[in-house]
């Protein structure tokens, strides 16, 4: 290990960063977010630092650069720009005996600017001793994954409220007491919006010394999007880190599971169209009684678990049982297919409408209501709707004779082994069997209105006959 890792106290401390430009700004940036003093030293200055300046927030020098200028600082940050005015101040920095930093020359470095993850007053400092910063900032990314947005807050909070605990609890229960804090309940209140809540279910915890025993269980009905492991929610990543229990159906990517703590215990509910190995009754009931035990529950679904996930049916039945529940929006099937068709859902002048349908009700395949009342404008997303396509079909070109609808397939979307496919309305079938599509799979059904405007001709041409006839 070449460096060391340290963090400074900057708090009222002096930073210098040599340079007026964009590199400048970039280290202004980082150190504002701290309690340092910065002073930055340049002949000019660009529009973002003279902002700085004028609210002040920085102090701007344009007068000569001396060894004086880098005395009794923390850190000098050199970022002209100019490698060989880079060079010459590094040396007058050196002079004066300060710590130093030279933007994209790490041998003239004394300190390495690493990649931070910031949940002030948590925070995590990645390096890589200036040898692969794109590895440091893909660390960067899986630890943000993993860190929610609020636990900073939460850290916070704590740090207010431990001269209280030491005064109320032993050492050992306030051990037990800040890992309930950080492992249960208040962490996952804190994440969900519910500060006021958590911050009183600590304190009390304090007063009384009752924590996390008597607290139950809890549900998080967690959406996993399409299936691919970067499009979890961050929340749902840190639920399923959360968890002693997952409750899932058929992921399109089991590694999504591996985000999930190494102990918790995996449940696959198997549930597919016509072929159900959990009866939707059998996993509702399941889900109560895991958190009656006092088990953190997740039940982890694809797509979105509002958008055909039979959610409202668990919903219903943990409120019943006075469980405690969360719903954790996923990315749905529609919108990850059309992104993977490369085409928005709307289109200005074309498409203003977008409907969310279903080819498979409880009673079987049949053609959905918005189907029936399509209307030019509209693009309708059919999920589970393989098995209703002939129906489809056969509804379409008898209502709706001469329209030329946008017809496009999404199978397996964001996954590796995707597929999408165009056909015309008269190839739909032909197509889903030329490529075995049986599931997995959605449609799209457009009727952009300058397909209306195409067809008025047809329309006006069959009225005119009409007409001529009544007359004769």
């Amino acid at each position: 290990m070449k460096t060391f890792p340290m963090f400074l106290q900057m708090a009222g401390r002096r930073v210098v960063i040599m340079g007026g430009g964009e590199q400048a700004a970039q280290k202004a940036r980082l150190i504002l977010k701290t309690e340092a003093t910065v002073e930055i030293w340049a002949a000019t200055f660009d529009a973002e630092l003279s902002d700085l300046a004028a609210s002040g927030r920085v102090t701007l020098h344009d007068g000569p650069i001396t060894p004086n200028s880098f005395s009794d600082t923390a850190l000098a940050f050199i970022a002209t720009g100019c490698p060989g005015a880079d060079m010459a101040l590094h040396v007058l920095a050196k002079e004066a005996g300060a710590i130093v930093n030279v933007v994209d020359q790490p041998q003239l470095c004394d300190a390495i600017t690493p990649s931070i993850v910031d949940r002030d007053p948590v925070v995590v400092a990645i390096g890589t001793e200036g040898t692969a910063p794109v590895l440091a900032r893909q660390i960067k990314t899986k630890v943000e994954e993993m860190l929610e947005p609020r636990l900073g807050d939460l850290a916070a909070l704590a740090g207010r409220l431990r001269g209280k605990a030491s005064a109320r609890l032993d050492p050992r229960a306030r051990r037990d007491l800040w890992r309930w804090v950080f492992n249960d309940s208040p962490r996952w209140m804190f994440a969900a919006g519910a500060e006021r809540a958590a911050a009183k279910r600590i304190k009390t915890a304090i007063e009384t010394g009752d924590f996390g025993a008597a607290a139950g269980g809890s549900v998080s009905l967690v959406g996993a999007g399409p299936g691919a492991k970067d499009l979890i929610t961050l929340r749902g990543v840190q639920r399923l880190q959360e968890a002693d229990v997952i409750y899932y159906d058929r992921l399109l990517d089991p590694e999504i599971l591996e985000l999930a703590r190494r102990d918790a215990e995996r449940i696959y509910v198997g549930k597919a169209p016509g072929c159900h190995s959990w009866p939707q009754e059998k996993i509702t009931q399941t889900l109560v009684m895991a958190a009656k035990r006092g088990q953190r529950v997740v039940r982890l679904k694809c797509g979105d678990p509002g958008v055909f996930g039979r959610s409202t049916e668990e919903v219903d039945a943990l409120k019943a049982s006075g469980i405690a529940f969360e719903i954790i929006p996923g990315v749905t099937a529609a919108c990850a297919a059309a992104a993977s068709i490369g085409e928005s859902l709307t289109d200005r002048g074309k498409i203003d409408t977008v409907v969310l349908t279903t080819g498979h009700r409880q009673d079987g395949y049949a053609v959905p209501e918005p189907i029936k009342d399509i209307r030019p404008g509209t693009c309708v997303a059919l999920y589970m709707a393989v098995g209703a396509a002939p129906q489809i079909v056969d509804h379409l070109k008898t209502a709706h004779p001469g329209v030329q609808f946008d017809l496009q397939i999404a199978v397996k979307a964001q996954r590796k082994d995707q597929k999408i496919l165009r056909c015309s309305l008269q190839d739909l079938e032909a197509t889903l069997s030329a490529n075995k599509i049986a599931g997995e799979a959605m449609l799209f059904i457009r009727w952009p209105r300058e397909a209306q405007q195409a067809h008025m001709p047809l329309v006006q041409s069959a009225v005119g006959r009409v007409v001529s006839m009544v007359q004769d």
